[in-house]
């Protein structure tokens, strides 16, 4: 009897992920029953990204920075039916090859379904812990998560609600929003740990207030592109990073 193909194909948009980046690879290697398609979308790393993700035995392919644009340009190259998008600087636990399983077991939905994982953020903190419960919260109560809790969903699924759009910023609340009109989103029941570089760089009440501004001004009409700009001039003021809100 011919084996079953692993079902999964993980798109990973990344930009001067280099150090975060092989980590992530490596999680996903513990699994390879499930994982089909490993696609690193390069958006013009300065770094080593490109580099090191050939080394851990990812496809690269390279496209503009913007997540959204990046994330269109992974999944057109794969095939598997299930996708499965990532930030490049999440970390795995160790069991969450169980707990997809059991995500992929499900019978095929009367509507579009996806699983998000809970946010964990890689710092000590009474502050981080309660931001990781807000954001637990507003994921299960609004059906709002975010693109750094990772994002599950069947292929069929994903095609059913129209595709990610080519945004260069909230490509991710734009998709899940929806997906949450005509389907609904489900926890995956594992945490997916992030890198603080985001907050600590402009602190955590800077942070949630500059990530709430961005979100009103493009609920008004704001360009995405311009707001992507915004954003990243902030960053550069502080440190320079390719995270989004």
């Amino acid at each position: 009897m011919k084996a079953a193909l692993p079902p999964v194909a993980v798109v990973i948009p990344a930009r001067q992920e280099a150090r975060r980046l092989p980590a992530l690879l490596a999680d996903l290697e513990r699994a390879p029953w499930l994982i089909a398609e490993r696609v690193v979308v390069d958006g013009d790393s300065a770094d080593h990204t490109t580099a090191v993700a050939a080394l851990a035995g990812a496809r690269v392919i390279r496209a503009q920075p913007g997540r959204g644009g990046q994330l269109l340009a992974g999944i057109a190259t794969t095939t598997a039916p299930w996708l499965w998008l990532l930030h490049a600087d999440v970390r795995l636990p160790v069991d969450w090859a169980h707990h997809l399983q059991r995500a992929l077991a499900t019978p095929p939905p009367p509507r579009p379904e996806a699983w998000y994982g809970a946010l964990r953020i890689d710092h000590p903190g009474l502050g981080y812990r309660l931001l990781e419960r807000s954001v637990g919260l507003r994921s299960a109560l609004l059906q709002r998560p975010y693109g750094d809790q990772g994002l599950l969903l069947r292929r069929a699924c994903y095609a059913a609600v129209g595709g990610l759009r080519p945004l260069p910023l909230m490509e991710d609340l734009e998709f899940v929003e929806r997906l949450a009109r005509c389907g609904r989103l489900r926890g995956l029941g594992l945490a997916l740990t992030v890198d603080a570089r985001r907050w600590q760089r402009l602190g955590l009440i800077g942070t949630s207030l500059s990530n709430a501004a961005l979100r009103r001004a493009w609920r008004r009409g704001s360009a995405p592109e311009r707001l992507y700009e915004a954003y990243q001039n902030a960053q550069r003021r502080s440190m320079g990073s390719s995270s989004q809100p």
